[in-house]
């Protein structure tokens, strides 16, 4: 049994050996951005304020409002996840002072369609 264990372990580094090289062969395949997440989506009054009133695509809307808040220093120093919203967040996220980033993200998307 124990030479079992032994031969296991003797033949793993060849197995990942072969694999390097299977993957080190085929050639890059750049990825396609997803379409959905680069359709321009018309903006919400109250997130205009922050991002803008020309449509926009979600991924963008996302950079915008991160600028906005690295910007004005509204992460929480103690607690990186939360953002502590000025009154332009506030209505954005439905009137909360405090907002996790996750539950952010879900919050946005109510004002874009």
């Amino acid at each position: 049994m124990a030479t079992k264990k032994k031969a296991a372990k003797k033949a793993a580094p060849k197995s990942q050996a072969k694999k390097a090289a299977k993957s080190a062969a085929q050639p890059k395949v750049k990825r396609q951005p997803n379409a959905a997440f680069m359709k321009a989506m018309n903006i919400g009054e109250p997130l205009q304020a922050i991002v803008g009133n020309k449509p926009l695509p979600r991924t963008e809307v996302t950079k915008k409002v991160w600028a906005y808040i690295k910007k004005n220093n509204l992460q929480d120093p103690k607690e990186r996840r939360n953002i502590n919203a000025d009154a332009a967040l506030q209505k954005v996220f439905g009137g909360k002072k405090t907002v996790n980033m996750f539950e952010m993200t879900k919050l946005i998307n109510k004002h874009l369609g």
